[in-house]
């Protein structure tokens, strides 16, 4: 384990870490679990080619259900009761996490659309190209933290929509599904205060601390891959640390 005065990270599966931390600790919890979509006869570009989509043994759940039951569980009892839980999915995951959020009680806030402008084209002529993704955003109740104005401010003092443009970027790891930094930092801005911990069960390569760290954020992260972890850990610790020691 990795730690520091803001920072704590983890290397192994998310569940007993989660079981180990104080209880209400977390005012916002960001995870970007596995969609399973290896070795079920999808694909995905590499170098601009089709090739089978093949993300990792991390990627191929058998009973989805009963592991995002079990995952969300254990965050649940992380989450503070005016915390939020933001979760990221597509068609293939993000109905079962619905169902497990909606069986632990919780209160859906929002399905936020996230749309890539720039999503790379198909090579097949059978189907719509994909271009979004989607996040749940849930709390234990509806008296949950939301920077209403924090989000207003983002959007030339607008409401903001839950559709998001927001093009993908180049990643900076060779982590398949690293998401852009701008999407949490958006996120972690609106759903949390300078100081507040942010925890990402799924922590890939470290995209939600990088983000929670800039923005003044204590972070929590756990990552099942080693080489993944290690790759967050040293991404991590080249960004500045905004949070005052205590």
């Amino acid at each position: 384990m990795t730690q520091e005065n803001s920072m704590q990270l983890q290397q192994g599966d998310c569940i007993g870490w989660l079981r180990g931390l104080p209880a209400a600790s977390a005012q916002m919890i960001y995870a970007d679990p596995p969609y399973n979509l290896s070795g079920a006869g999808h694909q995905t570009l590499r170098s601009g080619r089709p090739v089978k989509c093949d993300k990792g043994e991390w990627d191929k759940i058998d009973d989805l259900e009963s592991f995002n039951d079990s995952w969300i569980r254990a965050c649940l009892r992380v989450l503070h009761p005016n915390g939020t839980i933001w979760i990221s999915g597509t068609l293939h995951n993000h109905p079962s996490v619905g169902q497990a959020l909606k069986r632990q009680g919780l209160w859906l806030i929002n399905d936020i659309v996230w749309c890539k402008r720039n999503a790379p084209p198909l090579f097949t002529c059978n189907r719509f190209v994909p271009s979004t993704e989607l996040i749940w955003l849930a709390a234990k109740s509806k008296a949950y933290y939301f920077d209403y104005a924090e989000a207003k401010r983002r959007n030339g003092g607008k409401q903001m929509r839950n559709y998001w443009e927001i093009n993908a970027q180049r990643h900076v790891t060779p982590h398949p599904t690293e998401k852009p930094e701008i999407l949490l930092e958006r996120m972690v801005a609106i759903g949390s205060r300078p100081g507040d911990l942010v925890l990402d069960p799924f922590m890939g390569s470290g995209t939600t601390g990088v983000a929670a760290k800039r923005m003044g954020r204590r972070f929590a992260g756990c990552e099942i891959n080693p080489d993944y972890f290690r790759i967050a850990r040293d991404r991590l610790a080249n960004v500045p640390n905004l949070v005052a020691a205590e």
